[in-house]
């Protein structure tokens, strides 16, 4: 990965750098103090995927300079500052902002963050170059094999995609989901389910066998299938959250009004907003979850992304 770091702090942009190389995350390809410099056509010429710029910068600031760009910037921006205005945070989110380090830097939230958004640039690429190959494929001879051959490969692909986009990548619930993903595509080949899903019971059943082995006896199933469904409901209480917070900053944000409807009932969306508005920590207990519903949505939304 390629960064250009934009901060009036020498040595800010220093320790992002020491950063970057220290934990082989990518090479930094350019720096400047202010944005002024910074335009589309410089990025493109150093082929940056992440741009890495502070808030407030004499001559000209960050916001200013994201608004400069005007969409022409096809990378990821990390936003970085010690304001925590949520009118400004708000602005940035508006502007493609992808994720918001605070200062001071935090060596471990900064390698956390890059890593989450370098997952999210290869996951990107990964299914436009699937698109890309299947719209080459449908003029090919052996169209209806190959593409069941990478529907079958790539929902797991969709799914890491959609879920990083709903903030829930690294909840260990991910795994379960994906899993469930993998099945459902099998499933439908024989029970096509335009008006019945299967029942989430036998999803949860069929994907803790697969994982102990035909062989594990019905107590360690059960114990499993139980786990399981904590796990996701944690992950999909993650992703609530996190889409509540999206639109708690911006009511506008494109990511929050794709998919806090889609993937949720928003009445319980609202709920979220409320309790983050004011400093209330949600609770998982006191949030009615449709596990169900979000595993359908994720399915049917992982599909379109092939």
């Amino acid at each position: 990965m390629n960064f250009f770091i934009v901060d009036d702090d020498e040595a800010i942009r220093s320790m992002l750098e020491e950063i970057i190389e220290d934990y082989d995350l990518g090479n930094v390809v350019g720096e400047a103090d202010n944005g002024s410099i910074v335009d589309s056509q410089l990025l493109r010429l150093k082929k940056v995927d992440i741009l890495i710029i502070d808030l407030l910068m004499p001559i000209r600031d960050g916001i200013q300079t994201i608004n400069d760009l005007d969409g022409d910037f096809s990378g990821k921006i990390i936003m970085i500052s010690q304001v925590e205005d949520k009118q400004m945070v708000g602005k940035s989110y508006s502007l493609g902002v992808e994720y918001y380090i605070t200062k001071p830097i935090n060596r471990l939230e900064v390698v956390s963050v890059i890593q989450k958004v370098i997952e999210h640039v290869i996951l990107e690429k990964s299914v436009s170059e699937i698109r890309k190959t299947l719209n080459i494929l449908e003029f090919g001879i052996e169209k209806n094999k190959t593409e069941d051959n990478y529907s079958n490969k790539n929902i797991t692909l969709s799914g890491q995609f959609l879920l990083t986009e709903l903030g829930m990548i690294g909840e260990s619930g991910s795994s379960d989901l994906l899993d469930m993903l993998e099945y459902l595509s099998q499933y439908e080949k024989q029970n096509p389910f335009d008006h019945e899903f299967p029942p989430l019971k036998d999803i949860f059943t069929t994907i803790a066998t697969k994982k102990l082995g035909g062989l594990a006896n019905q107590l360690d199933l059960q114990k499993e299938i139980k786990a399981s469904e904590q796990r996701v409901r944690r992950a999909i209480f993650q992703a609530l959250i996190h889409l509540a917070s999206l639109g708690l900053t911006d009511y506008s944000n494109p990511r929050f009004e794709e998919y806090a409807t889609k993937f949720f009932d928003f009445t319980e969306v609202r709920k979220v907003m409320l309790e983050l508005k004011n400093d209330v920590k949600p609770s998982i207990s006191r949030i009615r979850i449709n596990t169900k519903k979000f595993v359908k949505v994720l399915f049917l939304e992982a599909k379109k992304e092939l």
